[in-house]
Protein backbone atom coordinates (compact mmCIF):
# COMPACT_ATOMS: atom_id res chain seq x y z
CA UNK A 1 0.00 0.00 0.00
CA UNK A 2 1.44 3.15 -1.08
CA UNK A 3 2.69 5.53 1.61
CA UNK A 4 0.83 9.01 1.25
CA UNK A 5 3.11 11.46 2.81
CA UNK A 6 6.99 11.58 1.88
CA UNK A 7 8.35 10.24 5.18
CA UNK A 8 11.87 9.44 4.61
CA UNK A 9 14.51 11.99 3.91
CA UNK A 10 16.87 9.26 3.30
CA UNK A 11 15.85 8.02 0.15
CA UNK A 12 14.22 10.13 -3.09
CA UNK A 13 11.51 9.68 -4.92
CA UNK A 14 13.52 9.11 -7.49
CA UNK A 15 15.51 6.09 -5.70
CA UNK A 16 18.48 8.21 -5.18
CA UNK A 17 20.33 6.78 -2.20
CA UNK A 18 19.85 10.36 -0.79
CA UNK A 19 21.19 8.91 2.79
CA UNK A 20 24.48 7.78 1.19
CA UNK A 21 24.85 10.76 -0.83
CA UNK A 22 28.31 13.25 0.20
CA UNK A 23 25.80 16.28 0.16
CA UNK A 24 23.81 14.87 2.63
CA UNK A 25 27.09 14.43 5.09
CA UNK A 26 28.65 17.78 4.13
CA UNK A 27 28.40 20.50 7.01
CA UNK A 28 27.19 23.90 6.70
CA UNK A 29 25.15 25.77 4.33
CA UNK A 30 25.25 23.64 1.39
CA UNK A 31 24.28 20.33 3.03
CA UNK A 32 21.24 18.33 1.48
CA UNK A 33 18.62 17.59 3.81
CA UNK A 34 17.68 14.48 1.63
CA UNK A 35 14.37 14.63 -0.61
CA UNK A 36 11.31 15.21 1.68
CA UNK A 37 13.97 16.85 4.27
CA UNK A 38 13.55 20.19 6.06
CA UNK A 39 13.98 23.13 3.17
CA UNK A 40 14.96 20.55 0.66
CA UNK A 41 12.51 22.66 -1.70
CA UNK A 42 14.35 25.71 -1.15
CA UNK A 43 17.68 23.82 -2.53
CA UNK A 44 16.15 21.81 -5.15
CA UNK A 45 12.67 23.92 -6.18
CA UNK A 46 12.94 22.26 -9.51
CA UNK A 47 12.76 18.62 -8.56
CA UNK A 48 10.61 17.48 -11.13
CA UNK A 49 10.29 13.39 -9.51
CA UNK A 50 9.47 15.65 -6.05
CA UNK A 51 7.27 17.72 -7.60
CA UNK A 52 5.12 14.71 -9.76
CA UNK A 53 5.71 11.88 -6.98
CA UNK A 54 5.07 13.48 -3.61
CA UNK A 55 3.37 16.80 -4.31
CA UNK A 56 1.40 16.12 -7.21
CA UNK A 57 0.37 12.49 -6.37
CA UNK A 58 0.90 12.30 -2.50
CA UNK A 59 3.16 8.74 -2.94
CA UNK A 60 6.36 8.35 -0.95
CA UNK A 61 8.27 7.10 -3.78
CA UNK A 62 7.52 7.03 -7.64
CA UNK A 63 7.37 2.88 -7.28
CA UNK A 64 3.96 3.54 -6.19
CA UNK A 65 2.78 5.03 -8.82
CA UNK A 66 0.89 2.91 -11.89
CA UNK A 67 2.92 4.61 -14.68
CA UNK A 68 6.32 3.69 -12.87
CA UNK A 69 8.72 3.79 -14.28
CA UNK A 70 7.81 6.91 -16.64
CA UNK A 71 9.32 8.86 -19.01
CA UNK A 72 11.15 11.05 -15.93
CA UNK A 73 13.40 8.42 -15.84
CA UNK A 74 14.57 8.44 -19.50
CA UNK A 75 17.97 9.92 -18.38
CA UNK A 76 18.67 7.10 -15.66
CA UNK A 77 18.00 4.06 -18.34
CA UNK A 78 21.07 6.06 -19.85
CA UNK A 79 23.16 5.11 -16.98
CA UNK A 80 24.44 8.57 -15.80
CA UNK A 81 25.35 9.87 -12.42
CA UNK A 82 25.50 13.24 -11.19
CA UNK A 83 27.17 14.09 -7.97
CA UNK A 84 25.99 10.57 -6.48
CA UNK A 85 25.24 7.55 -7.86
CA UNK A 86 22.24 6.70 -10.08
CA UNK A 87 22.92 3.23 -10.67
CA UNK A 88 20.87 1.78 -7.89
CA UNK A 89 17.59 3.56 -8.61
CA UNK A 90 16.15 0.93 -10.10
CA UNK A 91 16.78 -1.32 -7.65
CA UNK A 92 16.08 0.47 -4.76
CA UNK A 93 12.64 1.43 -6.69
CA UNK A 94 11.81 -2.37 -7.15
CA UNK A 95 12.94 -3.49 -3.72
CA UNK A 96 10.18 -0.56 -2.20
CA UNK A 97 7.82 -2.01 -4.27
CA UNK A 98 8.50 -5.52 -4.12
CA UNK A 99 9.14 -5.90 -0.25
CA UNK A 100 7.98 -2.28 1.41
CA UNK A 101 9.90 0.80 2.26
CA UNK A 102 10.56 -0.37 6.16
CA UNK A 103 12.79 -3.31 4.50
CA UNK A 104 14.71 -0.86 2.06
CA UNK A 105 14.95 2.07 5.28
CA UNK A 106 16.24 -0.98 7.77
CA UNK A 107 19.10 -2.16 5.19
CA UNK A 108 20.22 1.73 4.54
CA UNK A 109 19.71 2.61 7.89
CA UNK A 110 22.89 -0.37 8.14
CA UNK A 111 24.87 1.34 4.88
CA UNK A 112 24.72 4.44 6.62
CA UNK A 113 25.74 3.36 10.03
CA UNK A 114 28.65 1.65 8.51
CA UNK A 115 28.92 4.55 6.15
CA UNK A 116 29.39 7.01 9.51
CA UNK A 117 31.96 4.52 10.53
CA UNK A 118 34.44 4.52 7.79
CA UNK A 119 33.65 8.54 8.18
CA UNK A 120 34.70 8.98 11.29
CA UNK A 121 37.87 6.58 11.76
CA UNK A 122 38.99 6.31 8.46
CA UNK A 123 38.20 9.76 6.13
CA UNK A 124 41.45 11.13 5.86
CA UNK A 125 39.50 14.47 4.69
CA UNK A 126 39.58 13.37 0.88
CA UNK A 127 37.57 10.10 0.93
CA UNK A 128 33.96 10.85 1.61
CA UNK A 129 32.66 10.87 -1.73
CA UNK A 130 34.51 7.17 -2.19
CA UNK A 131 32.97 5.86 1.05
CA UNK A 132 29.65 6.88 -0.01
CA UNK A 133 30.09 5.43 -3.34
CA UNK A 134 31.22 2.27 -1.67
CA UNK A 135 28.33 2.30 0.67
CA UNK A 136 25.42 2.77 -2.06
CA UNK A 137 27.32 -0.22 -4.41
CA UNK A 138 28.61 -2.89 -2.75
CA UNK A 139 26.11 -5.71 -1.21
CA UNK A 140 25.34 -5.07 2.08
CA UNK A 141 27.62 -8.43 3.65
CA UNK A 142 30.61 -6.76 1.81
CA UNK A 143 30.05 -3.58 3.43
CA UNK A 144 30.06 -5.18 6.99
CA UNK A 145 33.06 -7.83 6.00
CA UNK A 146 35.16 -4.35 5.12
CA UNK A 147 33.54 -3.04 8.24
CA UNK A 148 35.48 -6.04 10.19
CA UNK A 149 38.58 -5.76 8.54
CA UNK A 150 38.84 -1.88 9.28
CA UNK A 151 38.22 -2.57 12.68
CA UNK A 152 40.90 -4.99 12.83
CA UNK A 153 43.86 -2.23 12.27
CA UNK A 154 46.19 -2.27 14.60
CA UNK A 155 46.37 0.95 16.83
CA UNK A 156 49.67 2.57 16.34
CA UNK A 157 49.02 3.32 11.92
CA UNK A 158 47.93 6.55 11.58
CA UNK A 159 44.56 7.10 9.97
CA UNK A 160 45.97 7.81 6.25
CA UNK A 161 47.24 4.34 6.27
CA UNK A 162 43.71 2.80 7.69
CA UNK A 163 42.63 5.02 4.95
CA UNK A 164 44.61 3.29 2.43
CA UNK A 165 44.30 -0.32 3.77
CA UNK A 166 40.22 0.27 3.72
CA UNK A 167 40.12 1.76 0.28
CA UNK A 168 42.25 -0.90 -0.72
CA UNK A 169 39.86 -3.73 0.43
CA UNK A 170 37.02 -1.63 -0.36
CA UNK A 171 38.56 -1.83 -3.87
CA UNK A 172 39.45 -5.31 -4.25
CA UNK A 173 35.82 -6.19 -3.21
CA UNK A 174 34.47 -4.75 -6.08
CA UNK A 175 36.97 -5.68 -8.22
CA UNK A 176 35.61 -8.97 -7.19
CA UNK A 177 32.63 -8.14 -7.76
CA UNK A 178 32.70 -6.35 -11.25
CA UNK A 179 31.44 -3.29 -9.54
CA UNK A 180 32.88 0.23 -10.75
CA UNK A 181 33.63 2.61 -8.16
CA UNK A 182 33.40 5.84 -10.05
CA UNK A 183 31.03 7.83 -10.90
CA UNK A 184 30.24 7.52 -14.49
CA UNK A 185 29.59 10.58 -15.75
CA UNK A 186 28.82 11.80 -19.95
CA UNK A 187 31.78 12.22 -21.45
Amino acid sequence: MPVKLKVNETIGCCGIDCGLCPRYHTKGDSACPGCGGKNFNEKHPSCGCLNCCTIKNGFEVCSYCNEYPCNRFDAERQGYDSFVTHRKIFHNLDLIKNSGIELFIAQQKIRMKILLDFLKKYDEGRSKSFFCLCCALLPLDKLVEAQEFAESFNGTIDIREKNKQLKNNLQKIANNLGIVLKLNRKS
